[in-house]
């Protein structure tokens, strides 16, 4: 396992040093032309973590609001496209961000609603801290080098044989699962929650040929 900063992330699988990103890497045009996307396994979009309280976060509201973002992430595009006239404070890591925004540096930090989520999960004052908007909606998937169709075919088989056992409740790929979004993982989810990643699972694979094992 290789640490990366986003903005690390192209230029590793261009240079070699990494062979695979598997985060919540989202697909765009401009980064499809660099490198290759695998399947994609599932959605995410740019939400904002802020104080409790505030209850208008629509995109007229966030004039002025400053509103911290990783350089080069599709967060950042997506509420500078948004509303224009927020203030970009540009961040190094979420790490950086999250303390930005404790020590009251930034308004609030936007990123991958699956992220945030997480991050709130656990803090141990999550009660003071909200997770709000929702600015865009993007397919997220894993980043390989250009050219390796045989390495990318693997992915994608591994990533649509997981997700089809899944759905075929078989218990080692629920296992999985719920060491992620169960009630004990990393990203607990409520039982909604959870049937609409199901469904949206379901979505991605209706128009891929069945894997027999």
């Amino acid at each position: 396992m290789v640490a990366l900063e986003p903005k690390e992330r192209i230029p590793q699988l261009m240079s070699g040093e990494v062979d695979i990103v598997c985060d919540a890497s989202s697909f765009t045009w401009e980064r499809d032309r660099a490198i290759d996307f695998s399947f994609s396994y599932g959605s995410t979009g740019t939400r904002l973590l802020t104080k409790r309280g505030n209850k208008y976060w629509d995109p007229q509201s966030l004039v002025g609001v400053r509103i911290g973002a990783l350089a080069q992430t599709t967060n950042e595009q997506a509420i500078r496209r948004v509303q224009p006239k927020a203030e970009i404070v540009l961040l190094k890591d979420r790490a950086e961000g999250f303390t930005a925004l404790r020590e009251g540096k930034i308004d609030a930090f936007a990123s991958d609603g699956i992220l945030l989520e997480s991050w709130l999960q656990k803090a141990p004052d999550r009660q003071n801290w909200q997770v709000v908007g929702d600015y865009s909606l993007e397919g997220i998937a894993c980043m390989l080098a250009e050219n390796n169709s045989q390495f990318l075919n693997t992915v994608n088989y591994s990533l649509v044989e997981f997700m089809q056992g899944l759905l075929d409740q078989k218990p080692e790929y629920v296992a999985i699962f719920d060491r992620w979004f169960g009630p004990q993982g990393a990203l607990p989810l409520t039982k909604d929650l959870q049937e609409i990643m199901i469904d949206n699972i379901q979505l991605l694979i209706d128009f891929k040929e069945r894997i027999v094992n």
